[in-house]
């Protein structure tokens, strides 16, 4: 039985790692750095395009569990074709709750209080004061309550907001309060002053902002979006945006990277970060513990944490 396992990670910098296991370093250079036919676990490189990150797997015809750095999983689930069926596919939950949710509210607060501008005035030397809105008494709605949703609220209670709406896929219960289906979004929109997005990109996201969606939003209403840049029609952003109706803080586009000359850059009312939610000082720490948790895990057969999808499952 192969045992190779494939880090993005080198081995060196982990402390535990399981015995019995045969640890190869691979982020995504040109040359692998084994057969991957002989690799029995698949750590996926992070911050790699989707066409480094899946190119190995048709020959990965033994592997036994994929595990990615990322909350978000859609790359990897376009590519499944290649995956043999039976791999369970895990995300990385618990690993970028605190930052995504610590830049979702820099995003919130920076766009809220013109932080850009008073950037930009500083290079001219400029003394520039103004009124601008706070984030208290603001009514904010989180479409995609899993844990950076969540993550999210924790951080916007000391802010003093008059009122957090939650929304995912299915309605349920929370430790803050009642999470709403997407279905209530056209009732909830026009009452929120903030919209953030912290959903996973599926079939029912992808495109989920979309011109109806947009024109809902009360006027003067700020989109921040730190879950994937398809989940929003750019088109139909770039159009309510032009009119100076709505404002945006976004962490990711489509397209991604966001191209020179591309209009959403010069839009009035948007501040653009570079998709920075994950890669910060607290990744690495989080992520050697999970590839940690998971290794023995898998080495012990035990059941592995995160499991998206089994591949080739009828209840996926």
């Amino acid at each position: 039985m192969t045992s190779d396992v494939w880090l993005p990670i080198p081995p060196a910098e982990f402390q535990e790692l399981p015995q019995g296991l045969d640890y190869l370093f691979w982020d995504g250079g040109q040359e692998f750095p084994g057969d991957p036919a002989d690799c029995a676990v698949y750590v996926v490189p992070y911050m790699k395009r989707q066409q480094i990150k899946v190119r190995p797997l048709a020959e990965m015809r033994n592997v036994r569990l994929i595990q990615t750095l990322t909350a978000g999983v859609d790359d990897m689930i376009a590519a499944i074709d290649l995956i043999a069926p039976g791999v369970p596919l895990c995300n990385a939950r618990g690993v970028h709750e605190a930052s995504t949710a610590e830049l979702a509210l820099t995003l919130t607060l920076a766009s809220l209080r013109g932080i850009p501008g008073f950037v930009r005035a500083q290079q001219r030397e400029h003394w520039e004061g103004g009124f601008r809105p706070a984030l208290a008494d603001k009514s904010v709605l989180i479409v995609g309550y899993g844990a950076i949703g969540a993550a999210i609220e924790d951080r916007l209670a000391p802010f003093e907001v008059a009122r957090v709406a939650r929304v995912a896929r299915s309605g349920r219960a929370s430790a803050r309060g009642p999470v709403l289906p997407l279905t209530e979004l056209p009732n909830l929109l026009p009452e929120a002053d903030v919209v953030i997005l912290s959903t996973p990109l599926t079939d029912t996201t992808r495109g989920l902002v979309d011109a109806e969606f947009l024109a809902r939003m009360k006027d003067g209403a700020l989109l921040v979006n730190v879950a994937r840049g398809p989940v929003v029609d750019t088109k139909a952003l770039l159009a309510e945006l032009e009119t100076g109706r709505l404002t945006a803080a976004l962490d990711v586009t489509d397209p991604e990277p966001l191209p020179a000359g591309h209009p959403l850059w010069q839009a009035p009312g948007v501040l653009i970060s570079p998709h920075v939610g994950g890669p910060t000082s607290a990744f690495l720490p989080r992520a050697r513990r999970l590839v940690t948790e998971q290794l023995k895990r898998f080495v012990n057969q035990e059941p592995l944490r995160n499991v998206i999808l089994t591949t080739g499952s009828t209840d996926n």
